[in-house]
């Protein structure tokens, strides 16, 4: 009889410990519901956040059917607050400003249609757009960019390395940047640590990301550790020639230490056409390999 009783109770406990996890994980589900229905719903949304609308929610796209702890349930929370608010900014078209620094864009950028606006958003500061034409298929982007992250430090400078902390199911990673010296070390090294979120639908995919807190990766010795704010990159074929993908980069970094504001600018946007040029040479070197073998 008291056998009988402590396995009734033991049976009872577990299923209250089971409910209780499916209930945050219901919470979740709803959040991202939520999220999804106030960042597509912004104003005068340019013609990809149409084409996203169309194809279905990115952002209230359902999870893994997985129980995560507490920790993985926030990670993954921030993750679409982050696309969220970077999509929202992106879907707001007034205010942009082309980037005038001289010498920021070459000969060949500007041919191509390349282009960096900036414009000062409420409780976030500046932000910067990147809007270029990759002669790539996006898959080949999504590769590149998601699948081999970790290697962006072999081809971008300006990028030391990048290391993927914890995965947390299919859309959301944290991860540690160690960021080389810029302009010409007057800025000197900085890290990241970002929870990244990605969602696909389709040919379209948006990355989006923030700074969080990762308790296995303190700050180090000898680096400042500066925060992305919202950002996101969004990928998709160019009307009229899927071969080539367009792709719109939303960067907002608050660097730390101090810095006037003109220097933070110059190296931010810049930042933005380096990564430009390092990524259309890098799958360019890749398609010639391929080619080859």
């Amino acid at each position: 009889m008291l056998l009988a009783t402590f396995k009734l109770c033991a049976g009872s406990s577990y299923r209250h410990v089971r409910n209780m996890k499916g209930l945050r994980h219901q919470a979740v589900l709803a959040i991202g519901q939520e999220l999804n229905w106030r960042a597509l719903g912004g104003p005068t949304p340019g013609a990809w956040i149409n084409q996203v609308r169309r194809r279905g929610s990115l952002l209230g796209s359902q999870l893994e059917d997985t129980l995560y702890s507490d920790q993985e349930l926030a990670y993954i929370q921030q993750g679409e607050e982050a696309m969220q608010r970077a999509l929202g900014i992106l879907s707001n078209q007034e205010g942009w400003k082309r980037e005038s620094q001289q010498g920021l864009l070459s000969a060949s950028q500007q041919a191509n249609g390349d282009e960096v606006l900036s414009k000062v958003v409420p409780d976030v500061g500046k932000v910067f757009r990147l809007e270029v034409v990759v002669d790539q298929p996006m898959e080949r982007l999504y590769e590149e960019l998601v699948e081999r992250m970790e290697t962006m430090g072999e081809w971008n400078p300006n990028v030391k390395e990048i290391k993927v902390l914890q995965k947390i199911g299919k859309d959301t990673v944290i991860t540690h940047e160690l960021a080389a010296e810029a302009a010409g070390n007057l800025v000197g090294p900085r890290d990241f640590v970002s929870v990244r979120c990605t969602k696909r639908r389709g040919s379209m995919c948006v990355l989006a990301g923030m700074a969080t807190r990762f308790e296995e990766m303190p700050e180090q010795k000898g680096v400042i550790r500066a925060e992305h704010g919202p950002t996101c990159m969004v990928l998709h074929p160019l009307a009229g020639s899927p071969s080539k993908t367009k792709l719109t980069w939303l960067l907002s970094i608050d660097l730390k230490g101090w810095l006037p504001k003109t220097i933070i600018n110059q190296v931010l946007s810049q930042t933005q056409v380096d990564f430009a040029n390092h990524l259309r040479k890098r799958l360019e070197s890749s398609s010639a390999l391929e080619a080859r073998c």
